[in-house]
């Protein structure tokens, strides 16, 4: 044989081997780099670098109602108590991964569409005109002012000592007493316009009473 075949096929030889070196990486790069077991890999463009973190959608703020909550707990088949708590909320992630809809324990819209349960609009609460005086002192009276109290149970947490579900309904997320200071209290005013003193049946009384000279 001569010297030109023998390069030939030694070059023949050579790239088989780069090749057969390079499938992984190229089984890799087609499922986006993930062992078994991995969750998907986002879409990409082709152009673009498969590197590239997505961005991450907004968290929704929505606003439920009780009826709409009922709604929804009929449909999971849970007691329609109009309570968003810790039971329906976990069905409701439930339906949202046999769905395959972002798995959050949110009321969003995507959420409601699915279950096919429309929302109903509602108009924005008018606070009271003491609104802002209102707020200080209940929170003064229900945690000193602090963002971050828990009561001595655990049931109530946060500036204005709220309940779990009634932080869910409100459409907060997560710990009430781990919300920023500023959430708590707009939260705490949409509750304020919307019941009056009612949710601080005490606090709220000493606080009506204070601002009218009463106390």
């Amino acid at each position: 044989m001569n010297a030109p075949t023998r390069r030939f096929r030694r070059g023949l030889v050579l790239a088989a081997c780069g090749l057969a070196l390079g499938a992984p990486a190229a089984i890799a790069a087609e499922t986006g780099g993930l062992a078994a077991g991995d969750a998907p890999a986002t879409s990409a463009s082709s152009s673009g670098s498969s590197s590239a973190k997505p961005r991450s959608a907004p968290a929704e703020r929505t606003r439920i109602t009780r009826k709409t909550i009922k709604a929804v707990q009929r449909k999971l088949r849970r007691k329609p108590d109009g309570i968003y708590g810790k039971r329906t909320r976990a069905a409701v992630r439930r339906f949202q991964k046999r769905r395959k809809l972002q798995v959050d324990g949110k009321l969003g819209p995507q959420t409601l569409a699915a279950l096919k349960i429309k929302a109903e609009p509602r108009r924005a609460p008018t606070p009271p005109a003491n609104a802002d005086q209102l707020l200080e002192l209940i929170a003064d009276c229900e945690s000193g002012g602090d963002p971050t109290a828990v009561s001595s149970s655990g049931k109530y947490r946060g500036k204005y000592q709220f309940l779990r579900s009634t932080w869910s309904a409100l459409g907060g997320d997560g710990d009430p007493a781990k919300a920023p200071e500023g959430e708590q209290d707009e939260r705490a005013g949409e509750l304020l316009a919307e019941e009056g003193t009612k949710p601080w049946p005490t606090c709220g009384r000493k606080a009506v009473a204070q601002i009218n000279g009463d106390g």
